[in-house]
């Protein structure tokens, strides 16, 4: 297995939206807390399993779903501090699609 130098450890992700996560990684790097502490969804909570490919060292593809039927996708780069986010959830007009970039802090 690789080395998941994410495990173990909690990030401040600051999307370019204005919504900032704390995301916390199980130390096996297999599940992911997060907690949205700022934004419109503030104070959502959740715990998701992940799916998880080292591309080169110290970066990462991650992708999870939400028990909202939200899909989540993560290129987290760890040697820059930046991640580009993909995400897709349902609305009354059917599914849509977003692009997003962030910046990750240890915290």
């Amino acid at each position: 297995m690789s080395n998941l130098t994410y495990a173990g450890k909690t990030f401040r992700f600051t999307v370019d939206n204005g919504v900032v996560f704390h995301n916390t990684y199980a130390a096996d790097g297999t599940t992911l807390h997060y907690e949205t502490v700022a934004g419109p969804t503030k104070g959502a909570v959740e715990d998701v399993d992940l799916h998880a490919a080292e591309v080169v060292p110290g970066v990462f593809v991650l992708g999870w779903l939400e028990k909202s039927g939200m899909t989540i996708t993560h290129a987290m780069n760890l040697n820059t501090g930046t991640v580009h986010a993909f995400w897709t959830y349902e609305t009354p007009d059917g599914r849509v699609a977003e692009l997003h970039t962030g910046t990750l802090e240890e915290i």
